[in-house]
């Protein structure tokens, strides 16, 4: 009677675990935030995107256009805090983090969040599109066999998008490197897609610049045509992340 007891304590013991990190995560569910803030006679924009176990904050003031900083990585709930494993962090040759515990709770469908000051970030309407998810830079077209980035690779360039809102991340998970970001809103339909510029690390002058593109998916790429930011002819392929 012992022995077969044994699987059942096991099976309950899973469901109770199983039932737990689903509470868990219901606390920080997937969406898109917003926190303004006045500093210095500033307008100061918060935006906080999870998806799952991956998190990005970025901060940015609107008018005039100046990036401020832009962090993400993989998140966990422990206790009343979210743990952040970091994977890149503009401003980490100053403060050098790598990891990050924020104290957190729910009001409704906001999410507060202790950080330098309490702040309240309140969700966006959910807007579904086609390419929506998280997606890592492949290689440059056309799919002619050529060698492809894996997500194992250090050297990545994430573009996430969300809720009508998107941010590319260009950065080393090796050595912290931050290499630049640029987000906004976006619109995806019928092979168009559309980018307009919000947040631009490299040049604030771009912002206000509406981007248009051709996009396919081919099995698990997005094949991504068009003209960059400079004017430029590209022909990118991104994959879905998987990790």
């Amino acid at each position: 009677m012992k022995k077969n007891n044994i699987p059942h304590l096991k099976s309950i013991s899973l469901c109770l675990l199983l039932a737990l990190t689903n509470i868990l995560y219901a606390q920080i569910p997937s969406n898109t935030y917003f926190f303004e803030e006045e500093v210095d006679a500033k307008n100061i924009t918060h935006e906080l995107k999870i998806d799952g176990d991956y998190f990005t904050h970025t901060v940015y003031e609107k008018k005039p256009a100046q990036f401020i900083m832009t962090r993400g990585g993989f998140v966990q709930v422990k206790d009343n805090e979210l743990v952040l494993q970091l994977e890149f962090n503009s401003n980490y040759e100053n403060d050098q983090l790598k990891t990050l515990n924020i104290p957190f709770k729910t009001e409704g469908e906001n999410l507060i969040l202790e950080m330098k000051s309490k702040q309240t970030f309140k969700p966006i309407a959910p807007l579904e599109q086609e390419l929506d998810g998280k997606w890592l830079f492949a290689t440059r077209g056309p799919d002619t066999g050529q060698e492809r980035r894996n997500e194992e690779n250090p050297r990545k360039t994430l573009k996430f998008l969300k809720n009508g809102r998107f941010q590319w991340i260009a950065y080393n998970t090796d050595t912290m490197k931050f290499f630049g970001t640029g987000g906004g809103s976006f619109s995806s339909k019928n092979g168009k897609y559309v980018e307009h510029i919000e947040f631009f690390s490299k040049d604030n002058s771009r912002v206000g610049a509406t981007l248009n593109f051709n996009y396919e998916l081919k099995n698990a790429d997005w094949h991504h045509t068009g003209k960059n930011s400079k004017g430029e002819p590209m022909y990118e392929i991104w994959a879905k992340r998987k990790n």
